[in-house]
């Protein structure tokens, strides 16, 4: 069958090592379809054999009881098998569907920022709901589609041609191969445009989630008509592309009914002649119209094969194209885990995005000891977050230059390894729609209501907790929504000092939280953290004056380093924005940003060569320089 050799078993052959492992319930579920096909052949022929008799005056009570006892039989045998086939058929789709599910959360999981930045939600959310519905209707209507209209079919042409030594039957088969020509045009039709189809789905999805998430903003600037009026465009095109598939799916069944009903027409007139010419019974031919009439569903399945197969096919190749993408980071052949983080060393760093066409990061140098605390500071844009991500591992490692963890290449340490030992708070962080409870102790399932309440306290949450409704158990809605942004960076705070990790990052952490507030939460954390290392990423100079060692960054390269005193001789950057500030008074709630953007035209004063190194500060600051 050239059909299917090009698109109908191109899924089938894909999804092949499923079927093999799912060998059993296939095996069960196609053997049950292929006895039942004899099965159900039975009947059509015991009411003509009934006819034949009856016409005839042959029926006594024995063959009467024989007919019905065997038509009886038909039916419990084909009830029985029907509902094991059933069972056992879709419970393998629905495996598929499991199967699937699980690789794709487990795929984004492992997925760095790279593939998110080239892939939409929305789309992504599309592939993991409406084309993994897709595929399982391929694994389970599908499969039954393709044994209908197949052997079920065979099954029912060969019964008719037993009956009229095939004259009846080659003539009624004669609108069969333009019901092959027009399955596959409509095949290819509905393939490309499905696709379309779910691109638009896609598009919609991000749209939802994008308006859902900015509401507030577009409640704020009198947008919502605007969102509308955007959306309603979406929404027509999304309409447009199911509409267009919609038309071919609406010419399957009416096609398909309208060459079988030319059969049946055909069958029964010249039947009919053949009655008259003694070359069939009435019993033959009632038997042969109901075996033409049984050909309907395959025929239609037929239609329904072409359909479901070419939808299957292309949601599992947007699901495959998914799977594919490889995470740009991995771990090296032979990578080592580590129990501790004793000291980074960045030795001449460089570093670029991927989409980068210039260094984030360049000729960086820099040590970090264990225990020690290390500020970055610098404009807006400098690369303070990028150079404290490298750490995190999230894109791969700069292309001159090498960053060291206890003397070891990163890359050549497995990730997990040192995800397990940080700790890494964002400006803008992530809180799932649970209680403040489960949001805190979220990468420690088992710490108790006191830890929760002691990470709390050193994020300066304490207060704020007797203030809402239900406590800890309140819940922070979507992307924490229901608590202000301060409020959302200090449960994100409490959620990695409940770690107590060997690494904390912090990167712009408090932006939101008022100086006091801030000053109380780094006070907390020097006071907890000794023998940890600490690294502190703000834009409020005072933030930093107690670390070990400043650096100042300015357009990826380090301008400034040493500690406060250091830098406050220098009268460089640091020392002039630390001066604005103060004088500007730093406890505002909202002096940040601002003040940092009046002195951006003061350009960083480069270290001297000659500047100190940590280690010559006491054995308390460490070597970080």
């Amino acid at each position: 069958m050239h059909l299917g050799g090009l698109f109908v078993f191109q899924v089938l052959w894909k999804l092949r090592h499923f079927f093999w492992e799912e060998r059993k319930r296939y095996g069960i579920a196609v053997a049950l379809l292929l006895f039942l096909n004899v099965i159900e052949v039975i009947p059509p022929w015991l009411i003509g054999r009934a006819i034949d008799l009856m016409s005839q005056h042959g029926m006594t009570v024995t063959s009467l009881t024989e007919l019905v006892g065997a038509l009886l039989l038909t039916i419990v045998v084909s009830y029985v098998c029907g509902v094991t086939w059933q069972y056992q058929l879709y419970s393998g789709a629905r495996t598929l569907e499991l199967s699937l599910r699980r690789r794709l959360m487990a795929h984004f999981l492992r997925m760095t920022p790279r593939f998110f930045e080239q892939n939409r939600t929305g789309d992504l959310m599309a592939r993991s709901t409406n084309d993994l519905n897709a595929v399982m209707q391929t694994a389970g209507f599908g499969i039954l589609t393709l044994i209908d209209s197949t052997t079920y079919s065979a099954t029912i042409l060969v019964t008719m041609a037993a009956l009229d030594g095939w004259k009846l039957t080659l003539f009624s088969l004669v609108p069969m191969p333009f019901i092959a020509i027009a399955m596959t045009k409509f095949g290819q039709m509905l393939h490309d445009r499905f696709e379309q189809a779910q691109d638009a789905f896609g598009d919609m999805n991000d749209r939802v989630l994008e308006t859902v998430a900015g509401v507030r903003v577009v409640r704020a600037y009198a947008q919502e008509q605007n969102e509308e009026r955007r959306f309603a465009e979406t929404m027509a095109d999304v309409y447009r592309k199911n509409i267009a598939v919609a038309k071919i799916d609406a010419l399957f069944d009416p096609t398909i009914t309208l060459l079988v009903g030319v059969t049946y027409l055909i069958g029964l007139g010249y039947g009919t002649y053949l009655v008259f010419q003694s070359q069939l019974t009435v019993g033959q031919l009632t038997s042969f119209n109901v075996y033409l009439g049984m050909l309907i569903w395959p025929m239609l399945a037929f239609g329904q094969l072409i359909n479901i197969m070419q939808r299957g096919n292309a949601s599992l190749d947007r699901v495959t194209e998914t799977l594919a993408y490889e995470p740009d980071v991995t771990d090296a052949d032979g990578a080592v885990e580590i129990e501790r983080i004793d000291e980074i060393r960045f030795e001449h760093y460089t570093f670029r995005y991927p989409a980068s066409e210039r260094d984030n990061l360049e000729d960086i140098e820099l040590v970090i000891r264990r225990g020690q605390t290390l500020g970055i500071v610098g404009r807006t844009g400098s690369g303070k977050s990028t150079l404290v991500k490298q750490l995190l591992r999230e894109y791969p490692v700069g292309h001159r230059g090498r960053l060291l963890v206890n003397g070891l290449p990163i890359e050549s340490i497995r990730v997990d390894s040192l995800h397990r030992l940080m700790g890494y708070v964002p400006q803008n962080p992530m809180l799932f729609s649970r209680s403040v409870r489960d949001n805190v102790r979220f990468a420690k399932h088992d710490a108790t209501d006191e830890e929760v309440l002691r990470a709390l306290e050193l994020a300066g949450f304490t207060q704020d907790i007797a203030r809402l409704p239900d406590g800890l158990d309140t819940l922070v809605g979507e992307r924490g929504i229901s608590l202000s942004g301060g409020q959302k960076q200090r449960i994100a705070l409490a959620r990695a000092l409940i770690l107590d990790p060997d690494l904390l990052i912090l990167d712009d952490a408090m932006s939101a939280v008022d100086a006091r507030t801030e000053a109380h939460i780094l006070r907390s954390i020097r006071s907890v953290r000794r023998g940890r290392t600490t690294l502190i990423v703000s834009h409020r100079m005072s933030a930093v004056q107690h670390a070990d060692w400043i650096v100042v960054v300015d357009d990826g390269r380090i301008r400034e380093a040493g500690t406060f005193r250091d830098l406050m001789r220098l009268e460089g950057w640091y020392a002039q924005q630390y001066l604005h500030q103060q004088a500007f008074g730093e406890a505002s709630d909202d002096l940040g940003e601002d003040a940092e953007e009046a002195e951006e035209g003061a350009e960083p004063r480069p270290v001297d060569a000659a500047q100190p190194s940590l280690s010559g500060t006491g054995a308390e600051r460490g070597d970080a320089h």
